[in-house]
């Protein structure tokens, strides 16, 4: 059976809100795939306007804190892009050489996001 999902090494060049990113995707054979946007997959974060905007300010600056100019994985769901024509997305930065740490999960673990099915 096919596998759904692939993985790539990426380099996170922007954060527009707390589960949006804009990253320069290395996919391989010297091929990059520049300034795409990522939905971060299973996750929501308040809007950066409107009546959530403190909260949604906070998560997006939790998550350029953690990521922005750096590099990380990003595991896609095989050609799907949602609504907005983002890929969604599994984000994990490496915390040591053998470990990573799914950004997705800890945005909500930490309050700056909720799980959601899209």
């Amino acid at each position: 059976m096919e596998n759904p999902f692939y993985i790539y090494k990426a380099f996170v060049t922007g954060v527009y809100d707390g589960d949006t990113i804009t990253v320069n995707i290395d996919a391989g054979f010297n091929i990059w795939l520049y300034k795409e946007k990522i939905r971060l997959n299973r996750i929501n974060a308040p809007e950066v306007t409107g009546s959530t905007k403190s909260k949604g300010i906070a998560s997006r600056d939790f998550l350029r804190n953690l990521v922005l100019n750096k590099e990380v994985l990003i595991e896609t769901i095989k050609d799907r892009k949602e609504k907005y024509g983002r890929y969604l997305g599994e984000i994990y930065l490496k915390s040591s050489e053998t470990e990573t740490i799914n950004i997705n999960d800890l945005l909500v673990e930490k309050g700056f996001a909720v799980y959601k099915k899209y």
